[in-house]
């Protein structure tokens, strides 16, 4: 499946991108909210967005909102170099807020799974 990355820095989105495709799925990676736009009327067949929440002039749930008035409702994952904040998972449309920690490559697989449960 086809997962859009969206993070300002770049070497966390490549690590990212690596988790996804170890899962066998297929990472575009954007830099910011303007290029995943981009990206998302470029490619048809995007799944999930995983998103960096932490990021200049339109940071990751400023994204979500506005892909949600777009009309936009595929599966939106984001993730934080902090603590989740506890009100985040309360976000309309939002799948998951995981943490950027060892463990990611684990939470990351979970989330995404249970995204597309039934």
């Amino acid at each position: 499946m086809r997962i859009l990355v969206v993070d300002d820095d770049s070497l966390a989105g490549e690590i990212t991108a690596a988790y996804l495709e170890a899962l066998g799925h297929e990472p575009v990676i954007a830099l910011d909210a303007m290029e995943a736009a981009s990206q998302l009327d470029t490619l048809s067949d995007i799944a999930l967005i995983v998103s960096d929440m932490h990021m200049p002039l339109i940071n990751g749930l400023a994204l979500l909102e506005m892909l949600r008035e777009q009309g936009i409702t595929l599966p939106f994952i984001l993730l934080t170099g902090d603590e989740p904040p506890t009100n985040a998972t309360q976000q309309p449309g939002l799948t998951a807020c995981l943490q950027k920690s060892a463990d990611l490559d684990v939470t990351l697989a979970h989330a995404i799974e249970q995204a597309f449960k039934a």
